[in-house]
């Protein structure tokens, strides 16, 4: 997962201005609506509940790639 993260982020950096760009990745599953829809209001809550609290593991930056798996 750490190479696909690496490889996004560069993909990214190279065709995006960096406001375009975002700050993070984080693989996972989405909660979804019966219908399939993302639910975009338990993604925001379950962001603003974090706060603080360290990252989870499947959370890459664009900082985190200086010298590891690629760079």
């Amino acid at each position: 997962m750490c190479d696909t993260a690496f490889a996004l982020l560069r993909h990214l950096r190279d065709r995006l201005a960096p406001s375009k760009r975002g700050r993070r990745i984080s693989f996972g599953e989405f909660p979804r609506t019966v219908s399939g829809k993302v639910r975009r209001s338990e993604l925001r809550r379950a962001g603003a509940a974090r706060g603080a609290q360290p990252r989870p593991a499947d959370e890459f930056r664009e900082e985190d790639f200086s010298g590891q798996c690629g760079s």
